[in-house]
């Protein structure tokens, strides 16, 4: 397996649990996890199908419980690679607070 691989398999795994315990969409789970990231204004689907175009659309009303949202960017947190790591080393300033 690839580097990139390594990276993706265990975010898709995480995204299947996540829409197989809520019985939607992991494209759904997607996209609302992507519409939860601070950075994102909106999102481009690519539905083939009237019924992807409903699922997709449907993502919009998908609320993820911050314990959802800290699972996904726990999992899908990039390695800091040399040199930066000694400067960002336990700085959780970029790591998503968990809601009280």
């Amino acid at each position: 397996m690839n580097f990139i691989g390594l990276l993706v398999f265990p975010v898709i795994d995480t995204l299947q649990d996540i829409a197989a315990a809520r019985k939607t969409t992991v494209a759904g789970i997607a996209l609302a996890w992507v519409l939860n990231q601070k950075a994102v204004t909106s999102v481009v689907i690519g539905a083939k199908r009237p019924d992807q175009l409903q699922d997709n659309l449907a993502a919009s009303g998908i609320v993820l419980t911050s314990d959802e949202l800290l699972r996904l960017d726990e999992v899908s947190r990039i390695p800091v690679e040399y040199p930066a790591w000694p400067f960002l080393e336990g700085d959780d300033s970029i790591v998503r607070k968990q809601a009280k």
